[in-house]
């Protein structure tokens, strides 16, 4: 559940609620800035990581997770939100995205995080992951289909990109790791 905000960013004020005719609805204002102060959120992205043919996808374990989940991490600030799905499927398996498309964002309550999910083609198959992963495998996208972490977000992403139809998981639902 998203911490509502109670203080200016810029100057510490503690904020009020006004209406914002715009929003329909009361946002946090500071008077001292003279300016409404809208919610702050965590970003991240997911990746559906395809070999070079596009035959396989890669699925990983982390964190002691036994079910398979898709690679995923924070956007830096500052960083485009594709320079993160790069640079988070390099940092966790060493491999190299040559192209990364996006499919579908939504919103995470359960860690307050928008969720901005891709599908990353890369050069090779020879995978060398980092300590924040257990373990990892390529499965061909009926194994993948059987072998995600049933309900999570990471699900319904995969699904949705394979079938063209998404389905997101009521929350609150399992943690998505």
């Amino acid at each position: 559940m998203a911490i509502p905000m109670t203080h200016c960013f810029a100057c510490g004020t503690k904020l009020r609620p006004r209406y914002l005719a715009s929003e329909g609805k009361d946002i946090p204002y500071c008077d001292t800035c003279q300016d409404f102060r809208f919610e702050i959120f965590n970003t991240a992205v997911s990746m559906i990581v395809c070999s070079p043919d596009r035959e396989k996808i890669l699925l990983i374990r982390q964190y002691g997770g036994q079910e398979h989940i898709l690679t995923a991490g924070y956007v830096n600030k500052g960083e485009d939100a594709e320079d993160a799905a790069a640079r988070e499927i390099r940092e966790e398996t060493g491999l190299t995205a040559v192209s990364v498309h996006f499919n579908r964002s939504h919103y995470f309550p359960p860690s307050n995080t928008l969720m901005l999910n891709f599908t990353a083609v890369v050069r090779d198959t020879d995978v060398h992951v980092n300590s924040e992963v257990d373990s990892w495998g390529w499965f061909t996208r009926e194994e993948a289909r059987k072998a995600i972490r049933h309900g999570s977000l990471a699900e319904a992403f995969l699904l949705g990109w394979m079938d063209g139809e998404y389905h997101f998981p009521e929350y609150p639902a399992k943690p998505y790791r």
